[in-house]
């Protein structure tokens, strides 16, 4: 990380999402955060990514690069000093996040309050046609500061208080050479090896589970996709075959705890008559594969919090039979009740009396 005595250090999330339909692209992202007045989170954080899965991670709280993935492991085998490396390099970020973060608030006349500065850079790579494209983006406080074009050489402020940073920048060309071979030739390395290492991870292919869900009768229908790697999937609703696009609301993909992936995909059916649902399908799609799964829409499998009519008498028998058996027991046990107390105040018969006498008068047996 370059130290500046007069412009913010930032960076902002760039989220890479690879397409098209072989497993062929390959991302590497660094993400640095330096937050300002933020409780119990850590005041910088350094994290990487391949293919947006984390392999690296950092913090001021550990002073530590550590790696995410077991497969990272290995890089000590070729270079035995790897992560001491990386930790040496993290704590100097980490040092220039905290005086160019003073910076930045200055620039945005700014004494206190919560500050988040961020830098996003990284590349992603074909080993199909080797075509590379570089990233390297600065942002502040959630919103964009300002990023470098790397096709014209040249850095765009989206923002007044950039300008002069812009300026200053575009005329370092010793720093422009100095990001464009990082861009364009050692990242795309680093990609490549990133990959060899951890290959039967990064290109696995797990297939999801798809159920439909409604939250009401009246609600749209929502195939949920989830638990599929990698995150290149399609999902889409289709009518007698073709794709549909009206009354379709597409969601994004979302990580899951566990590394894989989900998605959903909402279906307005107001307007749709009941027995033109057979017509319906939902489709899902995964990249490296080519059987499709689809998911014809049907009444029957659809998951749903609304109890049906169905349900409700089922639950009004039950209720009623177990009301029934309460009130029997509590029947049963005032009559057993109400029997021993009669036998308790009851005189004595005369089986009762010679019994009783036999015992008061054992002479009697004699």
């Amino acid at each position: 990380m370059r130290h500046f005595t007069v412009e913010p250090l930032i960076l902002s999330l760039l989220m890479i999402h690879l397409h098209g339909a072989a497993a062929v692209i390959h991302s590497l992202k660094y993400f640095f955060t330096a937050s300002s007045g933020v409780t119990n989170f850590p005041e910088f954080v350094y994290v990487g990514l391949v293919d947006d899965v984390e392999i690296s991670h950092y913090d001021s709280n550990t002073r530590r690069a550590e790696p995410k993935q077991d497969w990272m492991s290995r890089l000590t085998v070729d270079d035995p000093q790897y992560w001491q490396t990386q930790t040496e390099r993290s704590m100097g970020n980490q040092q220039v996040s905290k005086v160019n973060m003073e910076i930045a608030k200055q620039r945005f006349n700014q004494t206190g309050g919560v500050h988040i500065n961020q830098v996003m850079y990284g590349c992603e790579w074909d080993d199909e046609t080797n075509e590379v494209k570089g990233f390297l983006q600065y942002g502040y406080d959630g919103e964009d500061f300002i990023s470098f074009d790397l096709k014209t050489e040249t850095w765009i402020a989206p923002k007044q208080q950039a300008v002069f940073t812009k300026h200053k920048w575009d005329n370092d060309r010793a720093w422009i050479a100095q990001n464009k071979n990082y861009l364009t030739l050692e990242c795309p390395e680093w990609v490549k090896k990133y990959v060899t290492y951890g290959r039967s991870s990064l290109m696995r292919t797990e297939l999801p589970s798809v159920s439909l869900l409604q939250k009401t009768s009246s609600s749209p229908v929502s195939c949920h996709a989830t638990g599929f790697y990698p995150d290149r999937a399609t999902l889409f609703w289709s009518k007698d075959g073709e794709e549909l696009h009206e009354d379709v609301d597409l969601g994004e993909i979302l990580p899951n705890h566990d590394g894989s992936f989900q998605m959903s995909a909402d279906l307005d059916l107001s307007s749709v008559p009941a027995e033109d649902w057979r017509r319906y399908d939902c489709v899902f799609q995964l990249s490296g594969v080519k059987e499709d799964i689809v998911t014809r829409l049907d009444r029957k499998v659809i998951e749903t919090n609304e109890e049906k009519p169905a349900d409700i008498i089922i639950i009004i028998i039950i209720i009623a039979a177990v009301a029934l058996l309460a009130l029997g027991i509590a029947v049963g046990g005032f009559m057993l009740h109400r029997n021993r107390n009669r036998k308790a105040n009851c005189p004595l018969t005369s089986e009762n009396s010679s019994e009783l006498s036999a015992k008061l008068n054992p002479e009697a047996e004699r």
